[in-house]
């Protein structure tokens, strides 16, 4: 089951009409930047959460583009329930913004745990690389082994990189999202 599509605009025009909007990113995500209002169940947790829905109501998604909330529309229109009203926002935090629309912003938060894996393996096969052509071809193990975490990373779902970045001091306790967020558009 697919769950319909709507635009940033209407998305706002039925969150101020009482709407409820849910981020189905992670933790992480959402705390860094978030739309004023959106209530946080990451699809990670989804089974655990209670959403605010029943009959008569309607339930917003969105995620970062709209990939996530679009792959798994079946999961989310199954969480909303029946008789409820559920959409997905059409490109997600990324469209809203570019509609200009409000997003909260607390750059004190660490980076996305997913960027922060980007950042790390593209900084050390970068690094590998250059210093196995100007140092010793031996380095060239270096972006070798990224490139093979990358590739179980993404055929089993674990990915070491991840795990480790997770538990450096300034991803440990990840705060609260600030009472007053700079708030962008």
């Amino acid at each position: 089951m697919s769950l319909p599509t709507i635009t940033p605009a209407e998305a706002k025009r039925l969150i101020d009409q009482g709407a409820v909007l849910v981020d189905v990113r992670e933790r992480d995500e959402h705390a860094r930047e978030r739309i004023p209002g959106a209530r946080n169940v990451a699809l990670s947790s989804l089974e655990q959460a209670e959403l605010e829905a029943g009959p008569g109501k309607i339930v917003l998604f969105h995620c970062k583009s709209g990939m996530r909330t679009i792959g798994n529309a079946s999961k989310l229109a199954a969480k909303a329930g029946e008789g409820c009203d559920a959409f997905v926002v059409e490109g997600g935090i990324d469209a809203w913004r570019r509609a200009g629309l409000p997003v909260e912003v607390d750059a004190k938060q660490p980076l996305e745990l997913q960027r922060q894996v980007q950042i790390g393996a593209g900084s050390m096969a970068l690094v590998g690389t250059v210093l196995g052509v100007v140092a010793d071809p031996a380095f060239l193990i270096v972006p070798a082994f990224v490139g093979a975490g990358l590739t179980v990373a993404g055929i089993t779902g674990f990915c070491g990189m991840a795990r480790v970045l997770k538990v450096m001091p300034w991803n440990k306790a990840l705060r609260t999202p600030a009472a007053s967020p700079v708030v962008a558009r």
